[in-house]
């Protein structure tokens, strides 16, 4: 929840006390605003406001059913990358056709049941287009995910459109694919390209949509065009978000050109995920030891890797505050977690000074926070709280004991 007008070191949540949330539902415990998310979701709206746009919500940054209904009141659509989230839109009131399925390396069973409930499919491998054309035709539709080639993104994992990527037709291969639709053995209605997450450069986003615009020519009157999304948030004081509007503008000026000289006006399509949660989450956890060794202080806590595997796994960095003592002296100190691994949350950060028992905040832990916790030494996920017009709902309940053994003989 990083607005402009507050401190990074004192989070504010309208309406309602960190504190009185810890002690209500306990720690550790995910708490998401909506105003944030609204907020996101008008910026985002407004920035490509001179186009045809539709905002699909990458669900995998945070597909817990409460945050998936908001998102359907914003007016937002679903983008699903497995046959599971599909359902989990369905179930949350989401119609077949507001929802995008993009599979990788799925089974082609997904894909058929996919189909079957009417989704909107995007095919991004070569064979599974072929698979799809022989046993479908042109009865069926399906959108192409091309591999534009460029690399950019904030970590190697999350780079997803460069020459080496699994991810999207080659466009060597998009001969292929006009050849299945010459002979009538395919329809296609929309392209997609999705280059990476956390891109701040609006010139990633123009050049992706230049090589777009160039491969619908060939393809003629498409229903929609997708640009995915990873548009940067700010993970850092210091740190700048994507400049939306000005990518708004850049991208709305090469569509009007586009579609001037073809005479086409297909719809734009839009998957942000982290650039609509992010900010709204912060992973509320209780300071557990404070313990000086080898020369540095260690703040314990009662979460780890298991609930927040970001810092760990890309490196990335979370911003942490002291909520029981914001206005206190500063010192260094490095935050770590419970599991039985080097679960850092944050090495050598200025806190205020920190005590056991002292309730922290770690920020924009939105997305890619719970969607990828797991049950790692046994520990149980958290809850998970919305924050709406200065009341409180638990959307998420925090797992027992008995969750963990559930499906176990």
């Amino acid at each position: 929840m990083l607005e402009d007008s507050r401190s990074w070191d004192n989070p504010r949540l309208s309406g309602v006390h960190w504190e009185e949330l810890a002690e209500r539902f306990g720690t550790p415990l995910y708490v998401y605003d909506a105003a944030v998310i609204g907020r996101q979701f008008r910026r985002l709206s407004e920035a490509f406001g001179e186009v045809p746009c539709d905002i699909k919500f990458a669900m995998k940054a945070l597909p817990t059913l409460g945050i998936l209904r908001l998102m359907r009141s914003l007016g937002a659509g679903i983008d699903a990358v497995s046959l599971n989230e599909v359902k989990l839109a369905l179930h949350a009131g989401f119609e077949a056709d507001d929802i995008l399925f993009t599979p990788s390396s799925a089974p082609f069973g997904e894909i058929e049941e996919a189909h079957a409930l009417g989704v909107q499919l995007n095919l991004g491998e070569l064979a599974t287009i072929e698979r799809f054309a022989e046993r479908f035709g042109s009865a069926a539709s399906c959108c192409v995910r091309i591999r534009p080639d460029i690399r950019d993104g904030g970590h190697a994992a999350i780079q997803v459109g460069h020459a080496g990527s699994k991810f999207g037709v080659p466009s060597a291969e998009l001969s292929r694919v006009r050849e299945l639709v010459a002979a009538n053995k395919l329809r296609v209605n929309g392209l997609h390209v999705h280059t990476g997450s956390d891109i701040q450069d609006p010139e990633t986003f123009l050049r992706s949509a230049e090589l777009l615009f160039t491969y619908a020519r060939d393809f003629g009157a498409l229903e929609f065009l997708d640009f995915g999304g990873g548009f940067k948030v700010a993970y850092r004081p210091d740190q700048q978000a994507a400049d939306i509007d000005r990518i708004g503008a850049r991208f709305s000026e090469a569509y009007s050109s586009f579609a001037t000289e073809t005479g086409l006006a297909p719809r734009v399509w839009l998957e942000p995920g982290k650039y609509l949660v992010s900010e709204s989450g912060t992973l509320l956890v209780r300071v557990t030891v404070v313990n000086r060794s080898g020369g540095r202080t260690f703040v314990g806590v009662d979460s780890g890797l298991n609930h927040l595997i970001r810092p760990m796994m890309y490196g990335a960095y979370h911003h942490i505050a002291n909520i029981s003592n914001p206005s206190g002296p500063r010192s260094r100190y490095t935050v770590v977690g419970y599991i039985c691994e080097t679960d850092t949350f944050g090495e050598d950060r200025e806190l205020a000074d920190v005590r056991q028992g002292d309730l922290l905040a770690i920020a924009n832990a939105g997305a890619y926070g719970y969607s990828m916790s797991s049950n790692y030494n046994a520990r149980m996920r958290p809850a998970e709280v919305l924050v709406a017009d200065g009341s409180a709902e638990l959307i998420r309940e925090r797992e027992s004991f008995d969750d963990l053994i559930r499906h176990q003989r």
